[in-house]
């Protein structure tokens, strides 16, 4: 087996346990101004590729437009300005529907603020990106419900294995509005959906443990609603309600 795809090979910067992993790996949306190693990009995409998918078929492709590689040419170029345009209008829409104020100063003063600043830095920003991943599902049955659990996993795995590294990312599904024109320009043939944009890149903040619900209110034991008793947060967890707050 090739040196760089060893077991283990991910750890040659920083260890870092799985539980921790899964634990602290949060959306990164602010990214420094450098490329990804393509070194590290094929450890990145390669550990996405051993997730588990339906009877194995791995029906999961990932078209990849990287700034400092040898898939940076024109055709990379213009897909990220065609998704550079999608993402503002995206945004904008999502300020305006949910009755969002950036902040006047520029600078926030609270949790929600920054994190309002951070998504607009992320859009306006969107084509200096280091990496964006189309990741993609080659359909070989009519749409069902659960085909997401054929895709999905290798799309998490990415973000695990890009934080192992030392990088960061996140999903969204704001190439909608330009697949289309995506379609056209990178030649992806019919039968292939674009499932998710995955952005990539060296955190400009930090990784560090994420704040979600109580598990007691998303695990249930026996019967919808029934707490399970063994479900507990470790101490010190901090909590969310769930969105931008």
């Amino acid at each position: 087996m090739d040196e760089k795809h060893r077991p283990g090979a991910v750890e040659r910067a920083q260890p870092l346990g799985l539980l921790e992993g899964l634990a602290t790996t949060r959306s990164i949306r602010r990214y420094l101004d450098e490329p990804i190693p393509e070194r590290d990009l094929d450890t990145i995409l390669w550990s996405a590729t051993r997730a588990p998918s339906g009877t194995n078929r791995q029906p999961f492709r990932f078209l990849v437009l990287a700034r400092g590689t040898r898939g940076d040419g024109e055709r990379a170029r213009a897909a990220k300005s065609l998704l550079g345009r999608a993402f503002r209008e995206g945004w904008a829409a999502k300020l305006e529907a949910e009755g969002w104020r950036l902040p006047v100063s520029g600078r926030g003063a609270t949790r929600q603020e920054r994190m309002l600043l951070a998504m607009q830095q992320f859009v306006d920003r969107f084509e200096a990106i280091p990496v964006v991943v189309l990741a993609c599902f080659v359909r070989y049955r009519p749409l069902t419900h659960a085909e997401g659990a054929s895709i999905f996993p290798a799309c998490q795995n990415l973000l695990l294995a890009a934080r192992a590294l030392g990088y960061g990312g996140c999903f969204s599904g704001w190439h909608e509005p330009v697949e289309r024109e995506l379609r056209e320009l990178l030649d992806i043939p019919d039968g292939v959906e674009i499932s998710l944009t995955v952005t990539l890149g060296k955190p400009a903040g930090r990784h560090g443990p994420v704040r979600r619900r109580p598990v007691g209110e998303l695990v249930y034991a026996e019967r919808w609603g029934e707490p399970a008793p063994w479900a507990t947060d470790p101490p010190g967890t901090r909590f969310t309600r769930g969105g931008i707050r």
